[in-house]
Parts: C-alpha cells; structure tokens; sequence
C-alpha cells in the first residue's frame, strides 16, 4: 500500500506523446545529443526546500510531483518539460522528456531486491544512471556508500527533483530503511518546508549530471576534477527504448570498474515504445563485453525482471 502513496509510481508502463507516436521513426534519428552539464549544489540548502511538499514512501521522502507541476510552469523549467508533459498527457516525449519526473515501479522493486540479496554498498562508488527522483542512489547513500553520483536526461528533474529529494533524505542521516514488514507504513505527506539542519558530509559525497549518456561520460572522463569508475551502477526503467541501448551499453562499458557490477531492472517488455529486457540482453550478448544473470523475476502485474551485468573477464 505505501507504494500507491507515490502517485508517480502509480502508472505501470510509459505513455508515449500520441502526436510523437506518429513521428516515432523521425524522433527516433533526430535524438538529440544533449550537452552534459554538472550541477553544483546550492550553498543554502534551506532554498532547495524551500516551497517544496515533501512525502514518505518506504522510508524515503520525495517531492510532490503535482506541486511540482505547479510551480515548474514559469521560469523554473527553463527546459519547459513539465508544461510539455502536462499539456501532452506523455510520459515520455523522446529527445526532449524522459520520463524522470515519475517514480517508476521497477525501482521499488530493485530497492527490495538490494535488502533481499544484501547488497553491500559501504565505501563503495555508485553512479545513479537515469536517476530521476533518486531513490535508488539515496538508499546507496544512506547504506555509507563512499560516493554517488546522479544522472538523468533532464535537468529541470535535477533541480527540480533530484537535488530536493536527496538533501531532504540527507537530513536525516540516522533514520535507515527499514525492511521487510516494517516498510509497509508510508508516513503521511509533510506540508511544511523541512529545515536543512542536517548532513553535508552526505551531500559532499555525491555529484549530479545532466545530459545525453555519452555526453556525460565525456563529461566525467574528461574532468579536472578526480573521477575512478563506479563499483555498483544503478539502473531502472531506462531501457524501454531500444535506440538507446547503444548509447547505454558504451556508458556501462566506459564508466563500470572492470570487477563492478550493474544492477538493471525493467519491464519484460515496454508496449508502445518497443524495448524490454530480453531485448537488451540479445543486444548485450551480441557486443559480447559483459555477462548477464537474471537475478529475480516478479511476476505480479506486468512481469518485470532484475538483471545483474558484469564484464565476462570480471571476477
């Protein structure tokens, strides 16, 4: 029940624009390279929570996507992504929207897998790849990852989503998620700003990216600034269209430590948009760089699957 209080997660399956529906295959070769661009995060955390609605699912707080949509209409979204996804009824708008305002389901299903498998994140690196709301890399955070870097498409999710969600999960340093049972109370939403009282140390551990995935692996190969490729990257929901998969692939192969490991979890298959996850592992095997396993399988409603992805001459 926790998981419907996170409207965003409601929806099972991307919606794609009806008007790009028609224009897919011209969408699809016009896909834009969109420049990388790292996001500093604001001295004043009060500002970034400043007029946000937080609420609670599992443990972790997120920002109302309706509030959002609300005040994102104007200046704030210098992308106009939430007035183009409002007005189109479209989850997914390609080259220009992609999805990262929604919390999708398959990340709640790879946050039971992390407690189930006991996935160990202490002092690792961990690249957050399609964050969107930025769970995924909150709970890596919060499990005393060394480091954890997030990316989405859109950098309105960043600022707008991403960032509040992360300094407002930081606040709270001492509060873990629970598991099993004790995750099923989600707690009511907090209508007030939350005061930013707590743990930069938290926050001097992670870096947030904007832009095209081989943009910002240039971006991170290419930096000034120190960069050690990832141990742990995590993936959700980002393979449901399979012109990406090429770009996706070469972002896995460039960034993942050569004895790293990739957590990926989709839908079986994506209908309207074409990918799903036997897709991409036939494309994964014809590149022949990585092994995959299929680490769990849910079969409740669409079935959805967890895919591990290491390099073939890892250990």
């Amino acid at each position: 029940e926790s998981r419907k209080t996170a409207d965003p997660a409601t929806d099972s399956s991307p919606k794609l624009d009806a008007d790009k529906q028609q224009d897919e295959s011209t969408s699809k070769k016009k896909l834009c390279v969109k420049a990388a661009k790292e996001h500093s995060i604001p001295k004043d955390l009060n500002k970034i929570l400043e007029h946000r609605v937080m609420e609670t699912v599992l443990d972790l707080s997120y920002v109302k996507l309706s509030v959002v949509e609300m005040t994102c209409l104007g200046d704030a979204d210098s992308e106009g992504i939430v007035s183009k996804s409002v007005s189109s009824h479209s989850d997914l708008i390609p080259g220009v929207y992609e999805g990262g305002l929604k919390i999708w389901e398959c990340t709640f299903d790879l946050m039971d897998y992390f407690s189930e498998a006991e996935i160990e994140f202490t002092n690792k690196t961990v690249l957050d790849l399609g964050c969107g709301a930025g769970l995924l890399g909150i709970v890596a955070l919060r499990s005393k990852a060394h480091r954890v870097h997030f990316q989405d498409f859109n950098s309105t999710v960043i600022d707008e989503i991403t960032l509040p969600n992360v300094v407002a999960n930081c606040i709270n340093e001492g509060r873990r998620m629970g598991s099993g049972k004790d995750r099923k109370t989600s707690k009511p939403p907090s209508k007030r700003p939350r005061k930013a009282e707590g743990s930069p140390d938290m926050l001097n551990r992670c870096r947030f990216f904007s832009g095209e995935w081989s943009q910002v692996t240039q971006l991170l190969l290419s930096s000034n600034k120190p960069f050690s490729k990832y141990d742990i990257i995590l993936t959700s929901e980002t393979i449901y269209n399979p012109d990406y998969y090429s770009a996706l692939h070469d972002a896995l192969a460039q960034l993942l430590d050569k004895n790293g490991c990739v957590y990926l979890a989709s839908k079986v298959h994506y209908f309207g948009v074409g990918g799903g996850i036997y897709l991409f592992e036939k494309f994964i095997a014809e590149k022949n760089v990585f092994r995959t396993t299929m680490v769990k399988t849910i079969d409740q409603g669409l079935q959805r699957c967890i895919m591990e992805i290491a390099f073939k001459d890892s250990f």
